[in-house]
């Protein structure tokens, strides 16, 4: 009798375990704060789709991008969805480490803005869904403009920027002519300064692969740089990244700031920006040619092909990353807060126009980067402001390292260029492009 009993209640608790056990999703993704809310909002998923749990995994960008490689790489299997961006997409999908995202008509993947689409595509086939999209541009003051008597164009040159962040360069006031990147990292001084290479008419490898840091394009791009920032810029700029100069902006210190488009919603918010009332946006600047002057990049969703729950995952993802989702977030926290950058009927959107002063501005941005030709040069890689090869990571870090260094004043222009291609030739001989 007793046995009968342990046994029904062992097979009753069971029953009960497989009544209750949801599918239970391990998501790895940025905190930043776009990634913050869809935690938030995810509850409304889990409603909706109560044989799905989900599990975040939160981690800094540098360590997110190292847990997520190694776990790809080795099939570890630890993650049903990740975020990566446009930089691993087409080699992982390439190598087949991802599971193409099947998108039904409910999705309406044509709503995709292109240049978002094809920089996640391989072969035609999407391999990661766009949570949040961005390029570059100029995000400015425009009363220091006014006062200094200057109309910025639509798309202005860097000589243009040069002559401006002159005029109003204050420092007794506690106004910094411009402000950009000095961090050093392969997306983080590295992504500007690609793009200031590109449009003086430079490209990271030639066709035959070969590094190109000491080429003219270089040698002026990186020069004009360190002297622009040394002349105009706040002090300690070798050691900005995003963060430090979004502060530095919304306190009214930057007269000037060419970065991700994503900052816009930050620096004309009043409750974070001081100076909301008064900036302006137009494009990236350009120097010898437009091409690869503005960088294009994509926070996004993907299934590696590891995942046991692919279809799970993609359930998961195609909410997030769907135009219900940016009205969820419109209705919740208002227009201004939708994650941008993804798709057209966003842009399309009165209220998004009426929240977003910087939205057409954003949106030539993205429309105008493009991935596939943004070198004057030919180039053998995909990427604007990176090679979308494996390779680019370590050779990214350590000329960014060197780069960081010539700004700081710690050696010169051409010798961290000569240090740089040192190390790029390196790494591109021990992977065999070449001998």
């Amino acid at each position: 009798m007793r046995l009968k009993t342990s046994l029904a209640l062992a097979f009753g608790l069971a029953t009960a375990g497989w009544a209750q056990a949801a599918t239970e999703l391990v998501i790895a993704t940025v905190n930043n704060g776009h990634m913050i809310e869809m935690q938030k909002l995810s509850k409304n998923f889990e409603a909706a789709n109560p044989d799905i749990k989900l599990k975040w995994v939160t981690l800094e960008e540098g360590t997110l991008r190292a847990r997520v490689t190694t776990d790809i790489a080795t099939k570890g299997g630890q993650f049903d969805v990740m975020t990566i961006g446009m930089y691993e997409t087409p080699i992982w999908g390439k190598k087949g480490w991802l599971n193409e995202i099947k998108a039904d008509a409910a999705y309406d993947i044509d709503d995709l803005l292109p240049a978002m689409r094809n920089g996640l595509s391989v072969g035609g086939k999407l391999y990661a869904a766009p949570f949040y999209g961005e390029s570059s541009m100029l995000m400015y003051r425009k009363d220091l403009a006014d006062k200094a008597g200057v109309q910025v164009p639509e798309r202005p040159t860097w000589d243009q920027i040069a002559d401006l962040a002159k005029k109003i360069h204050n420092p007794k006031d506690g106004v910094y002519g411009i402000c950009l990147r000095g961090k050093p990292g392969w997306g983080d001084n590295m992504a500007f300064l690609t793009t200031l290479v590109n449009t003086y008419g430079g490209q990271w490898f030639d066709t035959s692969w070969k590094p190109q840091l000491e080429s003219k394009p270089w040698k002026e791009a990186i020069s004009f740089y360190v002297d622009l920032l040394k002349n105009y810029g706040p002090p300690g700029s070798s050691g900005n990244s995003f963060n430090e100069i979004l502060s530095l902006f919304n306190a009214g210190k930057c007269g000037m700031w060419i970065d991700a488009t994503i900052a816009a919603s930050f620096i004309s918010d009043p409750k974070q920006s001081k100076v909301a009332d008064q900036v302006a946006f137009a494009q990236a600047p350009t120097k010898v040619t437009p091409k690869g002057a503005n960088w294009l990049w994509a926070w996004s969703l993907a299934v590696p092909a590891g995942s046991k729950k692919s279809e799970e995952a993609q359930k998961f993802i195609k909410w997030a990353t769907s135009k219900e989702y940016i009205q969820l977030v419109a209705k919740t926290n208002g227009w201004a807060a939708v994650p941008t950058g993804t798709r057209k009927s966003t842009y399309a959107s009165p209220d998004f126009q009426k929240a977003a002063k910087f939205a057409a501005a954003e949106k030539m941005a993205i429309d105008t980067a493009n991935p596939n030709d943004s070198t004057l040069p030919k180039s053998p890689y995909v990427g604007v402001q990176f090679a979308a090869i494996p390779e680019f990571q370590a050779i990214g870090i350590a000329v960014g390292q060197q780069m960081s260094a010539a700004l700081a004043g710690k050696t010169s222009v051409d010798a961290a260029l000569k240090a740089g291609q040192v190390a790029a030739d390196r790494e591109m001989k021990k992977a065999r492009y070449y001998k």
